[in-house]
């Protein structure tokens, strides 16, 4: 019976506990949370990470095998990248990277949430293109993460 009870503290805290990354400042967060049009040539990226579910977890995300920053409950990145290119991004997992594949578009602004889901031993993630006007919804609620830092190199 003790066992048990401490395999499901154990989980509640993976679950719902709170992983913490280094932040951009409130200036500069609300300053991307305009939406503002990217430069000339370029197409706006938005990877964010809703909600507390697997609050204690933290997973690196990609653009075309660079770093954009290891995500935590309820913050966003964002990036320019050039326009009219093919993106993979990708997020750890359990066992191996999941991906999306996406060409961004010049002078739009596209979003993609990361989410954390069951698996094996807690700590699956993936990835989803959402809708500019979800997206904008949902990042407004967020804070911007510092980027560039990953626990893994790739």
């Amino acid at each position: 019976m003790s066992v048990r009870l401490v395999a499901v503290s154990v989980m509640a805290v993976v679950l719902t506990g709170c992983a913490s990354v280094s932040m951009e400042s409130k200036e500069a967060s609300e300053a991307a949370k305009k939406f503002p049009p990217p430069a000339a040539g370029q197409a706006g990226i938005y990877v964010y990470r809703a909600g507390s579910f697997g609050g204690a977890l933290k997973k690196d995300i990609w653009i075309n095998g660079e770093c954009v920053g290891e995500s935590a409950p309820n913050i966003f990145f964002y990036k320019q990248v050039k326009a009219g290119t093919e993106l993979k991004i990708s997020t750890e997992s359990e066992f191996s990277p999941n991906d999306l594949v996406l060409t961004v578009k010049e002078g739009m602004n596209h979003f993609v949430r990361q989410f954390i889901k069951m698996g094996l031993f807690v700590g699956g993630a993936g990835l989803e293109l959402v809708s500019q006007e979800q997206g904008q919804k949902d990042v407004a609620q967020l804070e911007m993460a510092k980027p560039g830092s990953c626990s893994a190199k790739r």
